[in-house]
């Protein structure tokens, strides 16, 4: 089984894998950790700011691994942002049956009542160097963008309104 974790920044990919990690013992590849290794190894003249060319560029890559894990009978989990709306296109349904993707999205209104928790939590598991142009207006937008595609491609997404309470027991 593949599990592809995405959504918007700050809604708990990187936790929610780590979670997952523990209880299946499941491999982990982050989009993050592969992202910073081609643009510091030079393979990419992208930069780390350059999020919605970087979607194109390293899907490619990643659905690439997704298939060779499924056909190797390998258990992983995707974990970040690059990920687009419309995944299954890529996939032929022998591959999808294997796949469980699903996104992370934080309501408007979860992130007017909760900024500071959020802020506190953005170094649960990666230590940001910089986060300071993270403020609620750039959240609701990003956020905003992964409903908006989440809707239009008919991708499965996870709403986070009230309270945060994502667990490993989502597959």
């Amino acid at each position: 089984m593949v599990i592809i974790i995405s959504g918007a920044t700050h809604t708990g990919k990187t936790v929610l894998a780590q979670k997952l990690l523990e209880k299946y013992h499941y491999s982990v590849l982050s989009q993050d950790l592969l992202k910073m290794g081609l643009i510091r190894s030079g393979n990419t003249a992208l930069t780390p700011e350059d999020d919605r060319e970087m979607t194109d560029y390293l899907w490619k890559i990643v659905r690439e691994m997704i298939k060779t894990a499924i056909e190797n009978n390998q258990n992983l989990i995707v974990e970040g942002c690059y990920v687009p709306f419309d995944w299954k296109k890529d996939f032929e349904a022998e591959y999808s049956k294997e796949i469980r993707c699903v996104f992370l999205v934080f309501s408007e209104s979860y992130i007017k009542n909760n900024m500071a928790q959020i802020k506190e939590h953005a170094n649960d598991i990666e230590q940001r160097l910089d986060d300071s142009c993270i403020n609620e207006e750039y959240l609701i937008d990003e956020n905003r963008f992964y409903l908006d595609g989440c809707k239009k491609a008919g991708a499965e997404y996870i709403m986070i309104d009230k309270e945060y309470i994502i667990t490993e027991e989502i597959i």
